[in-house]
Order: C-alpha cells, then sequence, then structure tokens
C-alpha cells in the first residue's frame, strides 16, 4: 500500500511571485496544500489563483507572528523575542487569541470558508501560549463538523541540523497532545526543513531524502517555499525559492515518488476531521 505524503507551500500570499508559483505547481499536480499569509496586502487578489484549483489544493492559514506583514498589523516581533516571551509565558494568551481571529477573518472573509489546515510561519503555531490559544479558537471557532488539521512541526532528528532540532523543541509534542485532546486532527512529521543553502542540484539532493524519509513515516508533511524569480528586499529566501520550483517542477519529483511509492495527498485525506464528540444523554 503507498504511504500518503502531504506536500505543502508555504507563504501564498507574500507577493506576486510567490503566488503564481505556488498556483503553477499546484496546477500541475505537485503539491496537495498551500499554506496564506492573510496579512499580506497580497492576499485578497491573489486569493483568485487558488480558486480553480480548490477541489484538488487544501489552502490554510500561515499564522504569522514574525513578518514584515506582521509587524505593520501591531502584534509582530522578532522571532528571537518571540521564542523567548512565548517559552517565558509573557505572551498574553486572550491577547493571542484575538490575533488568531484576526487572521481567521481575513482568511475567511477573501477565501468564502474556514481554512483546511493551520500552521505557522517560522512554526510558531506550536510555541507556548500560542498553542494553548490555537487549541481553544479553533474548537471555539468551529463546534460542528469538520474542523481544520493542525500541522505538528516535528522533523525526524537528530538526521537533521540544530535548526530542525529547535523547531521541534519548541512545542510539537505538547501541541500534538493539545489537538488529541480537543478532538482536532493533526499531521504528525515534517520534512523540508533546511537553511536555504545550495544550489538547485543540493535541493534535489535532499529532496530524496526527504521523500525516503516519507516512504518510512507515512503520513508525513513535506514543506516547501517555492517561488517565481522577485527582487523583494522583505523576502530574505527569494533566490531559494526559484531553486525549490525548479526542482519541484522537473521530472525528479514524479520519478521519486514513484520509486518509493507514494501517493500524494491532501490533508483532509490523511488525518480526516470528525465532527466534535458531544456527551451522550443520560
Amino acid at each position: 500500500m503507498s504511504a500518503q505524503l502531504v506536500i505543502c507551500a508555504d507563504d501564498f500570499g507574500m507577493n506576486p511571485a510567490v503566488s503564481q508559483g505556488i498556483a503553477q505547481l499546484a496546477a500541475q499536480a505537485r503539491l496537495s496544500a498551500t499554506s496564506a499569509m492573510t496579512l499580506a496586502p497580497g492576499w485578497p487578489t491573489d486569493v483568485a489563483l487558488l480558486r480553480p484549483l480548490r477541489q484538488q489544493l487544501d489552502v490554510g492559514l500561515h499564522l504569522d507572528w514574525t513578518s514584515p506583514f506582521a509587524m505593520a498589523a501591531g502584534h509582530g516581533r522578532p522571532l528571537g523575542r518571540l521564542m523567548l516571551q512565548t517559552q517565558l509565558r509573557l505572551l498574553d494568551r486572550q491577547q493571542a487569541r484575538d490575533v488568531m481571529e484576526r487572521q481567521l477573518d481575513l482568511f475567511e472573509s477573501h477565501w468564502q470558508a474556514p481554512p483546511d489546515h493551520v500552521d505557522g510561519h517560522q512554526h510558531v503555531q506550536q510555541f507556548p501560549v500560542i498553542r494553548e490559544a490555537l487549541v481553544e479558537v479553533l474548537t471555539r471557532r468551529y463546534p460542528t463538523g469538520p474542523r481544520p488539521w493542525i500541522r505538528i512541526s516535528r522533523p525526524l532528528v537528530p538526521r537533521y541540523d540544530i535548526k530542525a532540532w529547535v523547531i521541534g523543541a519548541m512545542g510539537a509534542q505538547a501541541l500534538q497532545r493539545l489537538a488529541r485532546h480537543a478532538g482536532l486532527p493533526h499531521s504528525q512529521w515534517l520534512s523540508g526543513i533546511y537553511s536555504f543553502d545550495g544550489d538547485a542540484s543540493a535541493y534535489g539532493l535532499r529532496l530524496a531524502d526527504w521523500l525516503q524519509d516519507a516512504a518510512a513515516h507515512p503520513g508525513m508533511v513535506m514543506m516547501c517555499h517555492p517561488g517565481l524569480s522577485s527582487d523583494d528586499a522583505d523576502d530574505p529566501i527569494a533566490h531559494a525559492r526559484t531553486q525549490e520550483l525548479q526542482e519541484l517542477e522537473s521530472p525528479l519529483l514524479p520519478t521519486l515518488m514513484q520509486r518509493h511509492d507514494l501517493q500524494l495527498v491532501r490533508g483532509r485525506q490523511a488525518w480526516p476531521a470528525h465532527p466534535i464528540d458531544t456527551p451522550s444523554a443520560p
């Protein structure tokens, strides 16, 4: 039986080059999910690129606390400071809930539906305080019917580098425990983590490793950050995006998928959302 794999492109809406690159890959069935930055000025217009792909692609919220868009919105802060404040639980949980509600409102007002999933820019969804607030918001906002699945940023360590270890240590296990207790669907493993260095061929080698891992860990999410060429000064990984796009569009991806007997699926297939459990009448 084929192992299921979700390939999710992050940062949709960041700029036109990113949005167009993601839509281009999705139209070729190289992706099964994308995560949107709803605070970005381009989200209301770029969302039109996703509408023709609605039946083949999970579209989720890329919860944002650290981008220039979050800074402009008033709640943003540098990643290091956010990590420290959340570890010390100095972030106000009600304010965190308000930030999430605003981003969910922006998502739904333009997509005209709830998100299929929620993850986080720089993995903030699993930081202390934020993770508790997220589970509270999702269970309150979506009390019945299918609810968004949550991406758990748990890398396969120690195979990968210190960056991967830190990402997991910021709360992967804790968020999974909270989601399971609340009855929220969630992923388990995350690949696609690297330092955005090297050339396109180096990314291709990493891709081969990640897909080999996916075969041994069914239901993995592989995140990616593709995009067309851009001179956006606020995008420090613009060059890496074009290299990712080049490799993900190449014959390499379907070749590796076939070699490892992988099935590209939406998260809703890998982790079916269930209606919230309600106590039985006495």
